[in-house]
């Protein structure tokens, strides 16, 4: 057992001779790193978009120290405390992408979860809550669409 383990160790000290982390590049496609990207673009445009707006935010791609999800804006619209979830689309041949309409109900539960873990880690007080998207279309050489649906995933009592 000992040589098997040596030569396995060789192999991965080897592998890891410039690092532990391999470039993501090597991982992903290159249509998949573009759509990282976008999403990127599209987070960071619907932040200043919502800062315009007067949301005053306390938290950028919350993820909970357990569990999967994540929250792309936390922040506070007036007294309201605002879960956002940013959706980014191309336009298809001219027409609205409608990425408000590419939320699932998976994705709506695991949002509500996330959002109940980021209430319990930062010890909240009692505040109302609710949940907003923003859905913004883009294409190459236009500025980008955005809609604001403000107490759209909301969960109903």
């Amino acid at each position: 057992m000992g040589l098997l383990a040596r030569m396995g160790f060789a192999w991965v000290r080897w592998r890891a001779r410039h690092g532990l982390r391999e470039d993501a590049a090597a991982f992903q496609s290159e249509a998949k790193q573009e759509a990282l990207r976008v999403g990127v673009r599209g987070e960071t445009y619907a932040y200043w978009y919502l800062r315009r707006h007067g949301y005053v935010f306390i938290a950028r791609n919350y993820e909970p120290a357990r569990g999967k999800g994540e929250l792309d804006l936390v922040g506070f619209d007036g007294d309201t405390l605002a879960f956002v979830e940013v959706r980014t689309r191309a336009l298809m041949k001219g027409r609205p992408a409608l990425p408000e309409l590419s939320i699932t109900p998976e994705k709506h539960h695991v949002l509500v979860r996330t959002a109940h873990a980021f209430l319990r880690e930062r010890h909240a007080k009692k505040c109302p809550v609710r949940f907003d998207v923003v859905a913004i279309d883009h294409a190459p050489g236009m500025p980008p669409a955005v809609r604001l649906h403000k107490d759209a995933l909301s969960p109903r009592a």
